[in-house]
């Protein structure tokens, strides 16, 4: 499996350090953002990695390399101008594939999250080996957490592995997520879109799964939060 690490946007919120220096490149405890997902993916044997870019992408080109210092093999997918979240998917697709692939955003902190579970979310066939036809299989499974302090309503709801877009209870979505190629194939290279929406759509026709992680997540989108994760243990109150 590949594996696809959003890092085109331009982190407004962390201004000022982000003026001279890219988000995915900020340090927790001493090692930038994306360098802690590629670690990780690689500890779980997925070593394919596409990365996008806009904002200083040449900093992470220099910092990041091809990627074989960290025992992975790294491509780039430029944009000239950030094409958000599906947008990103959309043009990097030559890069990835037609196989299910991996993406994650390269601005949250999850130095636990077990990237091996996700290889074989997706299937093809029922429990007998009949194939499901492409209308009744999922075509993305994404992870969801506890819903964080800046977004208490939530995003989604989960039942018995089924993700709908209302529920009584609602939970956060990670950034984390499996997608099947055929997602992204109607967004023309170079468009805008949103991951979010998309999602949203395949909802609606009761073909997204998805399930809980309930370990250390952080979407790392202030100065304050920064600054939470690199305090000394015994100093962390939770950043506002």
């Amino acid at each position: 499996m590949k594996a696809m690490i959003l890092a085109a946007g331009r982190g407004e919120r962390m201004r000022p350090l982000t003026d001279h220096c890219p988000k995915p490149l900020l340090k927790v405890r001493g090692r930038p953002l994306i360098v802690w997902h590629i670690l990780n993916l690689v500890r779980a044997g997925i070593t394919e990695i596409v990365i996008n870019h806009a904002y200083m992408g040449e900093m992470i080109e220099r910092e990041l390399g091809d990627g074989g210092k960290y025992g992975a093999r790294i491509a780039y997918s430029p944009e000239t101008v950030a094409l958000e979240t599906a947008g990103g998917i959309a043009k990097a697709l030559p890069l990835l594939g037609d196989e299910p692939f991996l993406v994650l955003s390269a601005d949250i902190y999850c130095p636990y999250f077990d990237f091996s579970q996700v290889t074989d979310v997706l299937v093809d066939e029922d429990m007998w080996g009949n194939p499901y036809p492409p209308e009744k299989r999922d075509a993305c499974w994404i992870y969801l957490t506890p819903n964080p302090f800046h977004n208490p309503k939530g995003d989604f709801g989960l039942t018995m592995y089924q993700v709908a877009n209302h529920a009584a209870t609602m939970w956060n979505f990670s950034n984390i997520g499996v997608y099947r190629p055929e997602m992204f194939k109607a967004i023309a290279p170079g468009t805008h879109a949103r991951l979010g929406t998309l999602i949203r759509q395949y909802a609606d026709l009761g073909q997204v799964g998805g399930e809980i992680y309930e370990g250390d997540w952080v979407n790392v989108g202030t100065v304050a939060q920064l600054d939470e994760l690199n305090a000394p243990p015994g100093a962390r109150k939770g950043a506002p």
